[in-house]
C-alpha cells in the first residue's frame, strides 16, 4: 500500500512540475513577444508567471536554457498544427505544397505571440558563447517537409525543373518575414497575405500555366 501511495505521489509531483514548466515557457513567450528579448528578464517572466525567479531557475538553469525551450516549443507547436493539414493532401504534390504554405501562415495568424517571440529571439543574435539561441535542428522537420514535397512534384512532373534548395529556402524566408510585418502592422490581413503567397509559389513551381 505504501509503495502505491508513493508512486501516486510521485506521479502527482511529475504532473505538477510538467504543468509548471509549461506555464513558465508560455509566460516567457508572452513576455518576449511583448517586451522584446533584451527586456524580457527572468524577473519580468517570473512576474507574469506569478512565481519567483528561483522557481524559474529550478526548472531552467539560465535564461538561455529557457529561451531554447521557447524556440523548441514554438517549432513543435507549429509542426503539430501544420502536419495534419498537409497529410490530407497525399495525392498531388501541388496540393500538398500549397496547403503546407497556407497552414504555416494560418499557424502564425492563430498564434501571433509565438511568431513574434521567435522573431525577437532571432533578432537578438547569438549567445556570448557563440551558440545560436534556438537549436537549428528543430527547424529541420519544416525544411525536410518542403524539400520532400518539391522533390516529389518534380518526380511526378507537377513541378518544373528548379533548384530545390533555393526554392525551399525562398519559401521559408517568405514565411519567416511575416512576424516582422505583424510587428509593424498588427492589423495585417494574413488571410489575404497567405492567399498571395500560395498563388505566388504556385506559379513559381508549376510545370504548366494555370490555363492548361
Amino acid at each position: 500500500m505504501q509503495s502505491k501511495n508513493m508512486a501516486a505521489d510521485q506521479e502527482k509531483r511529475s504532473f505538477i512540475e510538467t504543468a509548471r514548466r509549461a506555464q513558465i515557457v508560455e509566460c516567457a513567450i508572452e513576455t518576449v513577444a511583448e517586451l522584446g528579448f533584451a527586456q524580457a528578464s527572468l524577473a519580468q517572466i517570473a512576474k507574469r508567471a506569478k512565481v519567483s525567479t528561483g522557481v524559474i531557475l529550478y526548472y531552467f538553469a539560465t535564461k538561455d536554457d529557457l529561451i531554447r525551450e521557447v524556440g523548441a516549443h514554438v517549432f513543435k507547436a507549429g509542426e503539430e498544427y501544420v502536419r495534419p493539414r498537409v497529410d490530407i493532401h497525399q495525392d498531388r504534390a501541388r496540393d500538398a505544397l500549397l496547403s503546407f504554405i497556407a497552414a504555416n501562415v494560418e499557424y502564425i495568424a492563430s498564434n501571433p505571440k509565438n511568431a513574434l517571440a521567435l522573431m525577437n529571439i532571432m533578432r537578438a543574435g547569438r549567445m556570448e558563447s557563440g551558440a545560436t539561441r534556438v537549436d537549428p535542428a528543430i527547424e529541420e522537420p519544416r525544411r525536410a517537409g518542403f524539400r520532400s514535397i518539391l522533390e516529389w512534384g518534380q518526380r511526378t512532373g507537377e513541378f518544373r525543373p528548379f533548384d530545390v534548395r533555393v526554392m525551399m529556402v525562398t519559401i521559408i524566408e517568405a514565411l519567416d518575414v511575416i512576424p516582422s510585418q505583424l510587428a509593424t502592422e498588427p492589423d495585417l490581413d494574413l488571410k489575404a497575405y497567405g492567399k498571395t503567397l500560395v498563388e505566388l509559389f504556385d506559379h513559381a513551381t508549376r510545370s504548366h500555366s494555370p490555363s492548361k
